[in-house]
């Protein structure tokens, strides 16, 4: 049975594909019945801010070490609007991933006029910037205490559970997924992988590149903000390590491990880095960072697209073989042509 199956995934049919796409919602829908609702939060949320990360690292090219500031600003807004307003929390998170993209159109502005490293620096920058404004604003963000006490109302639903919560706030996290499935499927995001591929000649075919990469960085951020605003709420509590920068290392380990250019990588990573983590930390273990560290060594080492990039690898080589084995066994595959030495063609003997 896994022998077919892998075959049906490998030669590309379609109901190999809506199976996994099945696969893939009834394991978003079960995961709180085998690990701990607030965990399973913690995938889902991260497993988008991954993603969001890698419409601009897989797919543009752009590595930023400042994404926590989308995650963590669209958290203290979320936070905000939920404690000051009493609206439902769908519309304190839709006013932090919001907040979150008016954020980044000066910083992407910015930061776009300059590539690799130094694209990597200007973010990071910033987002210590925020750290800093936190940090020090403490009549609206708590400063070193955090805001806490962030509700999850929701009219006529009672979400104090967090099992509940998970299938109140799961469709959000669906919906940010699905925008960047269709970012990236869509002419812009092909526009995207001209440019991370060669940006010259993208500019010399009309594309206006530097436009393109603020408008995917706005994009990204809108969908870290929306992560944010989820995991802000689920905690009930949004604080400075949001908005600090190991949790954008974090969320770049988490896209490298899954695979860069993979986006369902980024599900795969945040499974495995936040489920190491909890483990590690139920366990009493005080080196998370060494484990999972030395893991992120491991699979870039081994490993080098990523887990899921990898696999997707492999099966592709399988197809290939498969559709080399079905042209070498069928009769109606014709020989070559040879030709003889005064350039005559000669068919060749059967």
């Amino acid at each position: 049975m896994i022998r077919w199956l892998l075959t049906r995934i490998a030669t590309g049919s379609p109901w190999a594909r809506y199976g996994l796409l099945l696969a893939g919602l009834l394991l978003a829908g079960s995961l709180p019945w085998f690990v701990y609702p607030p965990v399973a939060m913690d995938i889902a949320c991260w497993a988008l801010f991954a993603m969001s990360l890698d419409l601009l690292l897989g797919y543009t090219g752009l590595l930023s070490f400042g994404h926590a500031a989308f995650w963590g600003g669209s958290a203290y807004v979320t936070g905000v609007v939920a404690i000051r307003s009493g609206l439902p929390f769908p519309v304190a998170v839709l006013a932090g991933t919001a907040a979150a993209m008016l954020l980044a159109v000066p910083i992407g502005y910015l930061a776009t006029r300059r590539t690799g490293i130094y694209f990597a620096m200007v973010t990071l920058a910033f987002a210590q910037m925020l750290y800093f404004v936190a940090n020090q604003w403490r009549d609206l963000t708590g400063g070193e205490n955090g805001l806490q006490g962030v509700p999850r109302f929701l009219p006529g639903v009672d979400l104090s559970d967090p099992f509940y919560f998970y299938y109140a706030g799961l469709p959000m996290v669906l919906a940010g997924i699905w925008v960047a499935w269709r970012i990236v499927h869509s002419p812009f995001g092909h526009v995207l992988v001209a440019v991370r591929d060669n940006p010259a000649r993208a500019r010399a075919l009309g594309y206006p590149v530097v436009r393109y990469k603020v408008t995917v960085f706005v994009l990204s951020a809108g969908l870290a903000g929306l992560a944010g605003g989820v995991f802000a709420i689920s905690h009930g509590f949004a604080s400075l390590e949001d908005v600090y920068w190991t949790t954008s290392g974090q969320v770049v380990m988490i896209s490298i491990l899954g695979g860069i250019g993979t986006l369902w990588g980024s599900v795969l990573g945040a499974i495995l880095v936040v489920r190491l983590q909890d483990a590690l930390a139920m366990s009493g273990f005080d080196g998370i960072g060494i484990v999972t560290g030395s893991i992120f060594v491991a699979v870039i080492l081994l490993f080098r697209h990523g887990l899921w990039g990898t696999t997707r690898d492999l099966l592709a080589s399988a197809r290939t073989r498969l559709d080399a084995g079905r042209l070498a066994g069928s009769p109606h595959t014709e020989r070559p042509h040879e030709l003889a030495a005064d350039g005559q063609v000669v068919q060749p003997q059967r």
